[in-house]
């Protein structure tokens, strides 16, 4: 056997451990949710951000809390309020003295997105002005205030939650904003074998500690290892395919035609592709399979195809698209 390959999966074998020993801590606070954990931990791996949506006190902020807790990095939190402005988000310039000279001057003071995971908590209820003030940050990582531009820390995350856009005061997320999300995980409603365990869990005086496992660097170098992670040509066409079949205009399916608005764009593919990878990593593979690319394609084309009235009216969602496609290819 080839003595990098060796090296190589000694390290693989060393970082999953550190993984198993993450999802362990966060099962010390979080009750069940294992496919939205699991989803969290692909969108740390193949580096992108997250949008979770649930209905209120499924948990979704603790769970992300819980991650960063048990993750050696900067974590900050920001509380998505209709009368949030961007710069509350990004920072701004404020005026200082040189005490020495007396000399008056600007300085920029960031703000909170400048840590490496960021929570934007109860994301839809601020207006498109301010959710916009994230998208350089989630596509550049990088920030531009008064002409000059600021380098982000890495790894940099940003984990977003919303509730479901149909509740009062909210306002839906525009597409563009949306596709720079890596994943969109729904929160369900938990077992009921799960949920009696988290009322037990909860109404008492015991509190459970949670011990940072896994460093920054390691998530850099997990980062590193996901996009060396082979992948067969026939498994991107296929990813090819089942992208460009989301499309109306180019789709073959009728279905398709009768029920799609807007198709996924390349970013789709490339996000199936990362995340099928950091999948087969997180279990301890160096190979993508076929059913790596289906178990994350519903999270990674959710939100980037939009069905039209017809669809909505006979109750079909993009999930429903998303699983009539894979039967179909």
């Amino acid at each position: 056997m080839n003595k990098d390959l060796v090296i190589i999966e000694k390290e693989v074998t060393a970082l999953t451990k550190k993984l198993h020993s993450l999802k362990k801590e966060i099962a010390k606070i979080i009750i069940g949710q294992e496919d939205a954990i699991d989803q969290l931990l692909i969108t740390f791996l193949a580096g992108g951000h997250a949008l979770l949506e649930g209905v209120p006190g499924l948990a979704k902020t603790l769970m992300i809390r819980t991650l960063s807790d048990a993750i050696d990095l900067n974590f900050k939190r920001i509380q998505f309020t209709p009368d949030l402005m961007p710069s509350d988000i990004i920072g701004t310039e404020i005026l200082e003295e040189d005490h020495s000279t007396g000399k008056k001057f600007f300085k920029f003071n960031k703000g909170p997105l400048f840590a490496n995971i960021i929570l934007a908590d109860e994301i839809n209820r601020t207006p498109p002005k301010t959710q916009a003030a994230l998208l350089e940050a989630m596509q550049e990582f990088e920030v531009t205030y008064s002409g000059k531009t600021y380098r982000l820390d890495r790894p940099f995350f940003i984990l977003a939650t919303q509730n479901p856009i149909e509740q009062s005061g909210t306002f839906m997320l525009p597409e563009a904003q949306q596709d720079r999300f890596l994943l969109y995980i729904k929160v369900g409603y938990p077992s009921e074998v799960d949920e009696t365990t988290i009322l037990k869990n909860t109404t008492g005086t015991h509190k459970k500690e949670i011990q940072k496992v896994i460093s920054g660097e390691d998530i850099v170098r997990l980062q590193e290892l996901v996009r060396e992670i082979p992948i067969s040509d026939e498994l991107i066409n296929y990813v090819s395919k089942l992208v460009r079949a989301t499309r109306p205009e180019t789709s073959t399916i009728p279905y398709v035609k009768e029920w799609v608005n807007w198709g996924a764009g390349p970013r789709a593919g490339q996000a199936m592709i990362l995340t099928a990878k950091a999948l087969a990593l997180l279990e301890g593979r160096l190979s993508v399979t076929l059913e790596d690319i289906k178990n994350v394609s519903l999270p990674v084309l959710r939100h980037r195809i939009v069905i039209n009235f017809r669809a909505e009216s006979e109750g079909i969602t993009t999930d429903e698209v998303t699983k009539t496609l894979l039967k179909s290819l």
